[in-house]
């Protein structure tokens, strides 16, 4: 399988039509109740609610994730990229948000990975998506494991 390209640089012509991909991503995946612009390479896709922990704007971004038990998983890998995607940044201001899977919207607290539930989930997000074993050799961050629970 080839490597997936790289996040292009902030303020590139790249980044912009990326950015303007991943607004069209949000509003078909919203107008159709996730039936459509829910995967990528096979693996689900929700949208994340996340504020701006600078501006305090609402913003949503489409994240891969997985099921485990009555939690969410999602990776923030950003590419590979060595740069911390902002929707981490954002949710560890701010921890409790909401998540759009298909059709249902759920309230949710996020927390990083333990150790040991990082050692447990990080082969089952490889099998989901292979791509992320790709990201980790590109980066010489520890790429975070972001475990989305159900808010009490």
């Amino acid at each position: 399988m080839p490597a997936s390209p790289r996040v292009p640089a902030p303020g590139s012509p790249g980044l912009k039509l990326m950015n303007v991909m991943t607004k069209a991503q949000v509003a078909i995946y919203r107008r159709t109740g996730g039936r459509f612009a829910n995967k990528v390479k096979g693996a689900p896709v929700l949208l994340l609610d996340h504020v701006g922990r600078k501006s305090g704007q609402a913003r949503t971004t489409p994240v891969l994730y997985m099921d485990d038990g009555s939690d969410l998983v999602i990776v923030a890998s950003r590419g590979g990229s060595d740069a911390t995607p902002a929707w981490w940044l954002n949710l560890k201001a701010t921890p409790d948000t909401t998540v759009t899977v298909g059709r249902q919207r759920r309230r949710v607290q996020a927390h990083e990975a333990s150790a040991e539930e990082r050692t447990r989930l990080w082969p089952k997000l490889v099998a989901i998506f292979p791509d992320f074993d790709v990201y980790k050799q590109r980066t010489s961050r520890e790429i975070p494991v972001i475990v989305l629970s159900p808010a009490p």
